[in-house]
C-alpha cells in the first residue's frame, strides 16, 4: 500500500512489486498518472498500465531500488531513483533491467504518495 512517509515510498513500492500483482502495483498510482514503460511509449489508464506491469511481472525477477534525490514542494515530489531487475527471468534467460527514474508523485487526500508520472528511465524517455 501507498505510504505517508515519502521516505518508505521505494521501498514500499518495490515490496508491492514483489507480490506479482498489477492490482498490487497499480494503488501507487493516480487514476490518471502516467507510466513510461519503455522509452517513448507512455501510456495512461488502468489497462495500460497493468500491461505494462503484466510484462515485468512476467518475469518474476524481485526489483531493488533506492531512491538518489527526493525533492518536495507542498504535496508534489520529484523522486530520482536508481533501479534494477537482475536475475534469470521466468522465461530461463538471464535479465538485467536497470535504470535511473524521474518520478512525479503528488500526495493525496489520505495522505498517501502516488505516481503522477512514473518514468523509470529517466532523460533515456
Amino acid at each position: 500500500m501507498p505510504t505517508t512517509d515519502l521516505e518508505r515510498h521505494v521501498a514500499a513500492y518495490c515490496a508491492a512489486f514483489a507480490t506479482g500483482s498489477a492490482d498490487a502495483v497499480d494503488t501507487f498510482y493516480e487514476p490518471g498518472a502516467v507510466l513510461v514503460p519503455q522509452p517513448g511509449a507512455p501510456v495512461t489508464g488502468r489497462s495500460g498500465r497493468a500491461a505494462a506491469y503484466d510484462h515485468l511481472l512476467g518475469f518474476g525477477v524481485p526489483m531493488a531500488a533506492a531512491a538518489r534525490h527526493l525533492y518536495v514542494a507542498g504535496d508534489i515530489a520529484l523522486a530520482v531513483v536508481d533501479w534494477s531487475m537482475r536475475g534469470t527471468a521466468r522465461q530461463g534467460y538471464p535479465l538485467d533491467l536497470r535504470g535511473t527514474a524521474a518520478d512525479v508523485l503528488r500526495r493525496g487526500a489520505d495522505g498517501r504518495w502516488r505516481y503522477v508520472v512514473n518514468n523509470p528511465f529517466g532523460t533515456g524517455s
